[in-house]
């Protein structure tokens, strides 16, 4: 696995006070708070990812049970009258 030894990030004087605090009542340092927040983001985004795609499989594979169900949200036929 390949691995940035560096990325420079800029942030307010406010944020830095809050990082730094944060950080203190954890009993961490500021990089390993920042690296834990980036790490929990990308895993956050990869779930949600994830579950859109299982949502778009499982909705393809019941397409005509909701058409049934929900008739009104059915997009008008082609050559039919929205």
């Amino acid at each position: 696995m390949w691995a940035m030894p560096a990325l420079n990030v800029e942030f307010s004087e406010r944020e830095l006070e809050d990082l730094r605090q944060i950080a203190k009542e954890r009993g961490t340092s500021m990089k390993a708070l920042v690296r834990e927040a980036a790490a929990a983001d990308i895993a956050r985004h990869r779930a949600l990812q994830e579950g859109a795609e299982a949502f778009r499989r499982f909705f393809a594979g019941h397409a005509e049970e909701f058409a049934a169900a929900f008739p009104d949200d059915e997009p008008p036929a082609e050559g039919e009258a929205a």
